[in-house]
């Protein structure tokens, strides 16, 4: 959260008292291995980095040991023995937090161990007009109903969204409607239990790293995942009078610019080619063709934003960015320091982790002739 307004105060209650069976094994899934740690570890350590105080473990009647081995070293928790249901062991969580109510509260589940900071900032922002936020996902496929595995007609999915954890709440709200709730049956979910009780409940943008854990393979794709992965990018564009130069995202002054179906920058398309290379998803011309005129004079930020938005959503973060321009002119070391941090804000990273160099081909070649500009990067990505 560096450089962004600090997030109002709000305590966490994770649920981890369940067996997950779905994923298999004699071990229950919260406990497992997941890109190198303990599943449950993940979101917990994510909340309290961004400030989660107190932060309540609800687990199983005999989990005590396995949990406190899972989380060693972390401080600033608690842990407190869940029920029977799901609503049970939450309801137990809220009751913990009574002593020193807190004004909001997030319901995570532990079987969504990548837990983005912006999606905690938007649900606590919400809390601010609604008792209630939950992060959704629009449905993308098409829905069909299921009688007894016949399509009995279809769910406009158009109104639909996939709602996600964590769902923040105003602690005195969510704790009432939780005492107040008399269905016979395990709500769905906390916001279902507010909306019993009157509540409105806001939908914020979700984020799909959150995907939920639920089967083997969930875990065993990231257990197999290489810690590491390595991509290559290189592009030439045209140098042509008229035109603007744009290099890394900066606007250079120049007699000539790039030629190009977007702004023709050179360092950006091959730095994306190089996040795309890394997690083996094509080039940038796969994702945004010249042949279609939406791309037109398009900056090309947003198509290295768009490889670095795959990279985490394939479980990786950028590591660092080596990227070597070759012309003869402009000089770049002029202009370095501000595409330093031009690349290292559009892909949310440190400028530490980026390097810009500059070469001459010695006026050999279509670059010593001053007929374009080449650009070679190499990108790094590691698990998060």
């Amino acid at each position: 959260m560096t450089g962004q307004p600090p997030l109002p105060s709000f305590a966490t209650i994770v649920v981890a008292a369940g067996k997950g069976l779905r994923v298999g094994g004699d071990v229950p899934k919260q406990f497992r291995m997941w890109r190198g740690k303990p599943l449950l570890r993940h979101s917990v350590e994510a909340l309290l980095e961004t400030g989660a105080s107190p932060l309540v473990i609800v687990i199983g009647a005999d989990a005590l040991g396995d949990t406190e081995a899972a989380l060693a070293g972390l401080s600033g928790i608690r842990f407190v023995t869940g029920g029977a249901t799901r609503q049970d062991s939450v309801r137990a969580g809220l009751e913990a937090l009574a002593g020193d109510a807190p004004q909001h509260v997030l319901i995570h589940d532990a079987a969504r161990p990548d837990l983005p900071a912006p999606v905690i900032a938007r649900l606590l922002a919400a809390l601010a007009a609604h008792p209630g936020a939950i992060p959704v996902l629009p449905v993308v496929d098409s829905l069909a109903l299921d009688d007894a595995s016949v399509m009995a007609g279809t769910a406009p999915r158009e109104s639909l969204r996939r709602v996600q954890t964590p769902q923040a709440f105003r602690y005195p709200e969510i704790l009432a409607a939780h005492r107040a709730w008399e269905g016979d049956t395990d709500a769905g979910d906390d916001a279902q239990v507010l909306r019993a009780s009157s509540g409105s409940v806001a939908l914020v943008d979700g984020d799909e790293r959150l995907k939920k854990v639920t089967f083997a393979e969930d875990l065993v794709d990231q257990a197999s995942a290489p810690a590491f992965r390595i991509g290559q990018g290189y592009d030439v564009h045209r140098l042509e009078v008229g035109e603007e130069l744009w290099l890394c995202g900066v606007q250079i002054p120049h007699d000539k610019g790039l030629a190009g179906h977007s702004d023709a920058d050179v360092a950006l398309h091959a730095i994306t080619d190089a996040v795309l290379g890394a997690i083996g998803a094509g080039d940038i011309g796969t994702h945004f063709p010249p042949s279609d005129p939406q791309w037109r004079g398009a900056r090309s930020a947003q198509f290295l934003a768009h490889a670095v938005k795959l990279a985490g959503e394939a479980g990786y973060k950028i590591g660092n960015v080596d990227l070597t321009l070759i012309c003869e002119a402009p000089k770049i070391s002029p202009h370095r320091p501000a595409m330093r941090a031009a690349v290292a804000q559009i892909m949310g990273t440190s400028e530490a982790a980026v390097s810009i160099k500059a070469t001459t081909t010695e006026r050999l070649g279509f670059t010593g002739r001053g007929e374009g500009i080449a650009a070679q990067a190499i990108v790094l990505l590691s698990l998060q």
